[in-house]
């Protein structure tokens, strides 16, 4: 009688076993298929930057910066190539307006604000920004408060956080410059077209050296903003996506580094 029993109950541990290793396999299979539809809607995204070094640039031919490689890197961490040649670089107000409308659009690097958190989906962040007003040393521009600003003429890119910032003061939008790059604004703050500049710091000084001016002839009257810059996605695009991007992100912050503590320390050292 216990021969029977016994054979009877190895039966029903194999069935068992045959049973859970089925659902295992079938779960690991989906969890596959899964992982490659993600990547293949992922490859369906339009990468879209702008000229904002040491963030974003192009040089002899080369799309470089911080954002650029930390994307590279982030998406790699995914077994997913990106090749640089594929992201677009546009003036900043055709970018913003493409991620505004969709589809499928990751723009950067991009400014998180409160007036544009519910527009957009993020991950990030990138680094942080400061946003502010740029004077010639040589007006004696003082400014105490938000309100000082605007006594003066004030210009900046269309679009930009900094024109939003501006504007969200209450200041006239049909006194506020507008132009489509930065080297317009920087020519006109320097011929005195303009008595502010509404920039991100750094790469203001970036484009004022670039067309052959002091630095040191310039300085910051005023501080809009401290923030983050993300890489921005239109609302359209799903949630897995974005998650993806931001995980890889998350990664390359913890991953030691070559020279650095970590993989994005190594980033940021290239170009800082």
């Amino acid at each position: 009688m216990r021969l029977p029993l016994f054979n009877a109950i190895m039966k029903s541990l194999v069935l068992l076993l045959l049973l859970l290793g089925s659902y295992v396999g079938g779960n690991v299979v989906a969890a596959e298929e899964m992982t490659d539809l993600i990547k293949k809607r992922f490859a369906k995204l339009t990468f879209i930057t702008e000229t904002y070094p040491p963030y974003n640039f192009v040089e002899k031919g080369i799309l470089r910066g911080i954002a650029v490689d930390l994307l590279i890197s982030a998406i790699q961490r995914h077994t997913i190539t990106l090749k640089r040649q594929s992201i677009k670089v546009y003036p900043w107000a055709r970018g913003y307006q493409k991620l505004l409308k969709g589809p499928n659009i990751v723009l950067f690097s991009t400014t998180r604000t409160d007036a544009r958190e519910s527009l957009f989906k993020w991950a990030g962040p990138i680094s942080a920004t400061r946003i502010v007003l740029i004077a010639a040393k040589s007006r004696q521009i003082k400014i105490t408060s938000k309100l000082d600003t605007h006594n003066y003429i004030i210009g900046g890119i269309r679009d930009d956080v900094g024109e939003q910032l501006v504007l969200a003061t209450g200041y006239p939008s049909n006194k506020f410059i507008s132009q489509a790059n930065a080297s317009s604004i920087v020519r006109m703050l320097a011929k005195q077209r303009i008595d502010l500049w509404a920039y991100e710091e750094y790469v203001g000084s970036w484009f004022i050296k670039q067309n052959q001016l002091r630095v040191d002839d310039f300085e910051t009257v005023f501080l809009l903003k401290e923030a983050q810059l993300y890489f921005a996605f239109s609302k359209d695009v799903d949630n897995n996506l974005v998650n993806l991007l931001q995980q890889g992100i998350d990664k390359v912050k913890k991953i030691p580094g070559t020279v650095g503590d970590t993989l994005y320390q190594d980033i940021l050292g290239r170009y800082m």
